[in-house]
């Protein structure tokens, strides 16, 4: 994600300093905890526990797996090309196509968008109501004044630092120790409410009105979303010390970490809450403090929650304007997209661009469908990520890197592309969503075409 004016600033490339390393192991590692903790542990696990029945944890280990395969693929390319870059640069390197790195690029920015638009559906739902018992019928209005405020944000420009990530981190992480807290006690000791019944026979059910490899499936291809946020961290790899060395210790630690705590949290929340109730909530976590600790304020951890999304939804719509931006500063999109407002010095259009697909998204679907979109989208981009490595097998550097055996990347792209498929039990309404926001892009790069009649650019200076 690009500093609000790094682009507007940048001199030749001749003359452009490095990037300070400051980033040492420890706070990679917390980096890399906090990118990936967010919304979907606290707000899409009950939609999860509806497609797949009481047996929570199996597609959170499932949804590891995949993401463990895909992060090996970006440990290997990471350590070959310790550049800010992530997919697009990886993708340019492998195939050398302007118009599918420019399509990776598209699709990474309309998973921020998707991202953004399922947090603010979060927002406005069963945490907020905790707080605001009457504000149900108003949760689109609230959900849509979420964004316009996000995007005020924006605009007026932010400055994230690694620092500020480690506190929101904490908060959130905080929210995630209570209920496991909680929900072990209560699983010891009994729950101090007497209509709560801890059954742990749930935890091998699975949906009836589907075979148990279906609802597995379909189940993982949703959890996905739980899981990504880790290739945000290849960003960082000009400011890591020694990030050959570094990186993968910190990546796959991290990955496994976060991994550790929703297994817990999965196995907790389908103990204590029938899975009927969560598959009607986007509050979950909610019902879990409720019926491990009563006694403790569920206002208090609602409004950790409502942090928790904000958080996510600031970063992916920050992530998603400034790729917009740089898409247009390549001029491989109108120019029109590049603005940059005088005073504030922010990418004004392509904040209004991503505001306004989020609002038309959070308008026409939910969020199980947004975030399920988020993860199709993804598994496609990490689908090309694990070729990309095979193809880039080619490009021997001197220095010494991670390198994943190669049936790490294979295994990595065929379960990313099973995911991303039918055959998982996605309905066909998500690739109608993803191909329409993908058409978008290949729209404004034809008119870009017609107008410029340019189809190369800077590919790296893209991937920023």
């Amino acid at each position: 994600m690009a500093n609000d004016t790094t682009m507007d600033n940048e001199a030749h490339d001749g003359a452009q300093p490095g990037l300070k390393k400051v980033m040492g192991p420890k706070l990679l590692l917390f980096f890399v905890v906090g990118d990936i903790l967010g919304t979907t542990v606290y707000s899409l696990t009950g939609k999860v526990a509806g497609k797949v029945g009481g047996a929570l944890w199996i597609p959170f280990v499932v949804a590891f797996v995949v993401a463990f395969l895909t992060a090996c693929s970006y440990l290997e390319l990471v350590g070959k090309y310790p550049k800010a870059g992530g997919a697009p640069l990886y993708v340019h390197r492998a195939f050398g196509i302007h118009f599918i790195t420019f399509i990776i690029a598209f699709a990474v920015m309309c998973s921020g968008i998707t991202s953004a638009a399922s947090a603010a559906q979060a927002f406005s739902g069963n945490y907020l109501e905790e707080i605001f018992p009457s504000v149900g019928p108003a949760a689109i209005v609230v959900a849509l004044a979420f964004l316009v405020v996000l995007a005020l944000i924006n605009f007026r420009g932010v400055g994230e630092s690694v620092k500020m990530n480690v506190v929101l981190t904490c908060v959130e992480l905080g929210g995630l120790l209570l209920v496991i807290l909680f929900g072990a006690y209560a699983l010891i000791s009994g729950s101090s409410d007497p209509t709560v019944a801890p059954d742990p026979g749930r935890l091998l059910e699975f949906n009836p009105e589907s075979s148990p490899l279906l609802a597995v499936t379909s189940a993982t291809a949703l959890a996905f979303f739980a899981m990504v946020g880790f290739e945000d961290s290849v960003n960082m790899a000009e400011e890591t010390r020694n990030p050959a060395k570094v990186f993968p210790r910190a990546l796959l630690l991290g990955l496994s970490i976060t991994a550790a705590i929703y297994l817990v949290i999965a196995v907790i929340t389908s103990t204590l809450v029938p899975t009927a109730e969560l598959a009607e909530t986007d509050a979950p976590l909610l019902l879990v403090v409720k019926a491990a600790a009563p006694w403790f304020p569920p206002i208090l951890f609602s409004i950790i929650a409502l942090f928790a999304v904000t958080n996510t939804a600031l970063i992916n719509m920050l992530m998603a304007s400034r790729l917009v931006y740089g898409m247009s500063n390549e001029r491989i999109i109108p120019s029109v997209f590049g603005r940059v407002h005088r005073s504030r010095q922010t990418p004004w259009v392509a904040i209004l661009f991503t505001s306004i697909l989020a609002v038309v998204l959070v308008s026409l679907l939910e969020i199980e469908d947004l975030g399920s979109t988020t993860s199709l989208l993804l598994l496609v981009v990490f689908a090309i990520v694990n070729v990309a490595v095979l193809v880039l097998r080619k490009d021997v550097v001197e220095h010494k890197h991670f390198k994943a055996p190669t049936w790490i990347p294979v295994l990595g792209a065929v379960l990313c592309l099973f995911f991303a498929s039918p055959l998982s039990g996605r309905p066909v309404a998500e690739y109608l969503v993803a191909g329409g926001l993908l058409l978008i892009g290949v729209v404004f790069w034809g008119v870009n075409r017609l107008i410029t009649g340019r189809v190369d650019f800077d590919a790296d200076k893209l991937a920023k």
